[in-house]
């Protein structure tokens, strides 16, 4: 009985400690979570996106040259298609012959205005001699009509005082007449002018709005990048005919991306904008790490925005666990070092403590830094306008 005995005396005590380091390890494990692992949540449902910027023809034309190609890096302003300019150079220069010609005319009607104005004095100094002229003349015809009554004076005598008189009245009716037309021309080239002057004159301003068209269309035949980044997705040939809006490749600006991490609906409770995240790529492992902001949930659900949303009022239904994208800014000097590509998987894990202010204000200034501008064309504005102020200066006498 006692070598039975044995066995059973030495497996009791292995029983306990095998149950005190299990309850060890789930009080560690309680702790642990209690003290950390609860403070967190982190999901491998994750991936990179970016902006991927189309770029596009606004004008139809033909393809004559391709700048950059799939894989090329390119800076904002570097021209990637020309299209053949020829029938836009043409209409080019006739809209700067058109406004040539608006502000040589529109001179011309201003300087009449000046030529009138001494016409019509001249007609009236015309009409105070034609005036005077008639009142001699009468006065002369009277003369004779008196003196004809005692035979002082010949019937033709008498005939040619009458003659004078309607030569007169014929001058003054001739100058009046003058008079009347040089000041209907200058009324009406008064009200071609009235409160402008040759360059803000309507059908010069008329003649430049057409100019700054044919300028702009002539710069649409050169496409420029819009934004730095690499080249991707491009289906444009050379020779092809394209059409305004058609997609002829895209630009992603690789140093502007962000991760959408689908969380769980579950994970979502705790989740703010401004928490911290720390990520990992598969391309790199977790030999590199990336630091980012929240910057905040999506407003649905994947299968909200999906092209068939699902109609769980319809047939049997199943419970699917959904999840809610939710965006994380990244830092764009660990992108620099360590560069992503669009679409990689991403490793995510979200610090559900309370943001501080400090966080909130990094992660919106990150938020910003992502937007995208352009102004690569303005520069057909300034370039219109100083063509625009060359011709006039040489067309309007200024």
């Amino acid at each position: 009985m006692s070598i039975d005995n044995k066995p059973a005396s030495r497996r009791k005590p292995l029983l306990i400690i095998a149950t005190l380091i299990f309850i060890a390890i789930g009080v560690i494990y309680a702790l642990w979570w209690l003290l950390y692992a609860a403070h967190f949540e982190e999901t491998d449902n994750a991936y990179v996106h970016g902006n991927l910027v189309q770029v596009t023809s606004q004008i139809p034309g033909t393809v004559v040259a391709i700048g950059a190609d799939e894989t090329d890096r390119v800076k904002r302003g570097t021209q990637l298609i020309t299209l053949d300019a020829s029938d836009t150079d043409l209409a080019l220069r006739r809209a700067q012959a058109t406004l040539a010609q608006s502000l040589r005319q529109t001179r011309t009607i201003f300087v009449q205005n000046d030529a009138l104005e001494a016409d019509i004095a001249v007609r009236k100094a015309d009409i105070e001699r034609a005036q005077a002229d008639l009142t001699k003349a009468q006065s002369d015809l009277k003369r004779r009509q008196t003196l004809a009554h005692s035979g002082g004076v010949s019937g033709e005598e008498i005939l040619h005082a009458q003659t004078a008189v309607k030569a007169a009245k014929s001058g003054l009716a001739q100058a009046q007449a003058a008079l009347a037309v040089s000041q209907a021309k200058l009324e009406t080239n008064r009200a071609l002018t009235a409160n402008t002057t040759v360059e803000k004159h309507p059908d010069v301003q008329l003649a430049a709005d057409k100019l700054r068209e044919a300028l702009l269309a002539s710069s649409r035949t050169r496409i420029p990048a819009p934004v730095d980044g690499m080249v991707a997705q491009r289906s444009v040939q050379v020779g092809q005919h394209v059409a305004p809006g058609s997609p002829l490749m895209t630009i992603v600006p690789l140093n502007q991306l962000w991760v959408e991490a689908n969380f769980k609906e579950g994970q979502l409770q705790r989740m703010k904008t401004g928490q911290k995240a720390t990520l990992t790529a598969d391309i790199y492992g977790s030999d590199v790490t990336y630091h980012g902001y929240v910057q905040g949930l999506a407003a649905g659900t994947g299968s909200s925005f999906s092209l068939l949303p699902a109609q769980n009022a319809s047939g049997n239904w199943i419970k699917v666990v959904q999840r809610v994208p939710v965006r994380i800014v990244l830092d764009p000097k660990e992108i620099a070092e360590h560069p992503l590509r669009v679409g990689l998987s991403m490793q995510v894990e979200v610090d559900l403590n309370d943001p501080g202010e400090e966080d909130i204000k990094a992660a919106r200034q990150a938020a910003d830094a992502s937007s995208l501008s352009t102004s690569v064309f303005d520069a057909t504005n300034d370039q219109a306008d100083a063509m625009i102020a060359r011709i006039t200066k040489e067309n309007s006498g200024s």
